[in-house]
């Protein structure tokens, strides 16, 4: 899909302004024969919450089972950056990220979990999973508490 010279990598790259302006790239992944899990922690992620306008801020903890593709991590970064600006539920925010991730990368397996901070005194946690994990895999906890304070 990406040569190296499509990717974002390597080059200055404006924050996108919404998700859906935001590409993700990816590369073939060199041990595609091997189950593995790649980790991806966004422990800033940011989004407007679509009734006050107000920030919500969560701790997102992205894992996967990679197949023939790996995510690349720039436009990753710049891709959860751009929900700073967009206005959608907790719910929402979570399983996007994991549908669109799944949907580029059609890993063996991935799991998302969104870790809210209290908004109102209620602090929401969003899991989603493609399926179950290979047998094969160590896949360990996320390392995030459940909320006592964060």
């Amino acid at each position: 899909m990406n040569s190296t010279s499509d990717l974002q990598l390597g080059q200055a790259t404006p924050l996108p302004q919404s998700p859906d302006e935001a590409k993700l790239d990816r590369v073939p992944n060199p041990h595609a024969d091997t189950d593995y899990v790649a980790r991806f922690t966004a422990p800033e992620f940011t989004s407007i919450c679509p009734v006050t306008g107000q920030p919500d801020f969560a701790i997102l903890v992205i894992d996967y089972v990679p197949d023939r593709w790996l995510v690349e991590s720039k436009s990753l970064k710049l891709y959860l950056g751009s929900f700073r600006n967009h206005g959608a539920f907790h719910e929402d925010c979570t399983v996007t990220v994991g549908k669109r991730l799944t949907a580029l990368l059609e890993p063996r397996y991935l799991r998302i979990g969104g870790y809210w901070y209290p908004r109102g005194g209620i602090p929401i946690d969003v899991f989603w999973q493609t399926g179950t994990p290979p047998g094969t895999i160590w896949l360990p906890d996320t390392g995030v508490a459940p909320y006592r304070g964060r």
